[in-house]
C-alpha cells in the first residue's frame, strides 16, 4: 500500500469516526492530521490525542498521547499496553475505532488515583513536595537524580518563565528530577510547573512519553509537541511559570515553549538557532527550503520522527527558521 492509498484509507476512517462519535471525535490540526477522542465513563474523562503518519495503516501505528490527570500510573501503563496489543493484533488495518472502544472498556474498570495532586495557586511551603513524587521514598531506588540544567528566567508582562532540562532513561529518574526541582523553594512556589518527557527504549524500539499541565490547561501537550517536533529523546523538560496578575492568552504557550527551548539549547540537546550575521547571510542565499512535518507518537520505530520535504516559500530561509515559525517562537 503506497502513501496515496494510506491517505485514502485515513480519509474514509476519519469520516466514519466523525459519524460514529459526533460528540467525542474532534479534529485538532487537519494539516498535521492530528485528532482527539474524548471518552467519559463513570464521570471520569480521558482524552486520546492521535496523529496519523503517512505510513498508517500499512506499516506504522498511529502516534498517540493519553491525557487523564486523575489516572494511576499503573492503570495508564496498562492502557498503553492494551492499545499496543490491539495494534499488533491488527497490524496493517485501520484500528482507531478499536482503540476508542478499548479505551472506553478500560475506563469502566480503572479507579482514580488516591494521591492525585490538586493544583493550587497558593504558595507551597518549603518541604511540601507533591505526593506523587513521595512514592520514591517507598520504591527503594538507589538511582541518583540526573544533573539538571536551568536556563535564565525571563519576564513578559509580569509573568516569569524558566526552563529546566535533564537526561532521563526511566520514569524513576523523571520523578527524581521533579522531586529535586521541588526542593527549591522558589520553584515550589511557582504557579505552574509544566513538564513533558520522552524516553526511547532501544531494546523494544518503543517510546515512553507523558506530560503534565500542572493547572495550565493544554500547556503540557504543547510542550510535548515541541519535543516531538525537535525529535529529542531521553529528556525531561520542566517550565516554571510565576503568574504576575496579567492574563497572557495564547501568548503564554509561545513563552512556555521559548523557556523550554532556552533550556534545551543550554543543555545542548538541540543546536542554538544562531543569530549572527554570517548565519543570516547564508540563509538568504539558500534557494531550496523545507517543510518540517512533526509526528506525535508513543509507538514508533527507530526511524526519525519528523520528515523534511522541499518547500518553496520566501518567508522561510532554512529548516530551523521554518521550525521556529511553525512553533510560533520567533
Amino acid at each position: 500500500m503506497d502513501q496515496e492509498e494510506n491517505l485514502s484509507t485515513q480519509v474514509d476512517e476519519i469520516e466514519a469516526l466523525s459519524a460514529i462519535y459526533p460528540d467525542e471525535w474532534k479534529i485538532e490540526d487537519e494539516a498535521f492530521r492530528t485528532f482527539s477522542a474524548t471518552i467519559t465513563e463513570n464521570n471520569r474523562t480521558a482524552t486520546l490525542l492521535i496523529t496519523l503518519p503517512a505510513e498508517y495503516p500499512a506499516t506504522s501505528p498511529p502516534f498517540y498521547l493519553l491525557t487523564a490527570p486523575w489516572m494511576k500510573e499503573q492503570d495508564r501503563d496498562e492502557i498503553y499496553n492494551q492499545l499496543e496489543q490491539v495494534y499488533l493484533d491488527h497490524a496493517g488495518e485501520s484500528i482507531l475505532h478499536l482503540w476508542i472502544e478499548k479505551l472506553r472498556e478500560l475506563l469502566q474498570v480503572v479507579n482514580p488515583t488516591t494521591d492525585q495532586v490538586v493544583h493550587e495557586t497558593v504558595a507551597l511551603v518549603e518541604d511540601d513536595i507533591p505526593t506523587k513524587f513521595r512514592v520514591l521514598e517507598n520504591e527503594g531506588s538507589d538511582q541518583e537524580c540526573p544533573p539538571i540544567t536551568s536556563a535564565d528566567p525571563f519576564t513578559e508582562r509580569k509573568s516569569t518563565f524558566q526552563g529546566h532540562v535533564a537526561t532521563v532513561t526511566n520514569t524513576t529518574q523523571v520523578k527524581l528530577v521533579l522531586a529535586k526541582l521541588y526542593e527549591n523553594r522558589k520553584i515550589a512556589q511557582a504557579t505552574h510547573n509544566i513538564y513533558a518527557y520522552r524516553i526511547y527504549n532501544e531494546q523494544t524500539k518503543m517510546w515512553l512519553q507523558d506530560c503534565d499541565d500542572d493547572g495550565e490547561t493544554h500547556a503540557g501537550g504543547r510542550l510535548m509537541h515541541l519535543l516531538q517536533i525537535l525529535d529529542v529523546k531521553n529528556v525531561i523538560v520542566v517550565v516554571s511559570r510565576w503568574f504576575g496578575g496579567i492574563l497572557l492568552g495564547g501568548d503564554r504557550f509561545k513563552l512556555i515553549n521559548n523557556a523550554a527551548r532556552d533550556a534545551l539549547e543550554l543543555g545542548t540537546y538541540i543546536a542554538s538557532s544562531g543569530n549572527d550575521d554570517v548565519t543570516k547571510k547564508k540563509n538568504k542565499k539558500r534557494l531550496v527550503l523545507y517543510r518540517i512535518v512533526p509526528l506525535h507518537h508513543r509507538l514508533a520505530t527507530a526511524t526519525p520522527h519528523f520528515s523534511v520535504e522541499p518547500l518553496k516559500h520566501p518567508m522561510f530561509s532554512s529548516p530551523s527558521r521554518l521550525l521556529i515559525r511553525l512553533l510560533g517562537l520567533s
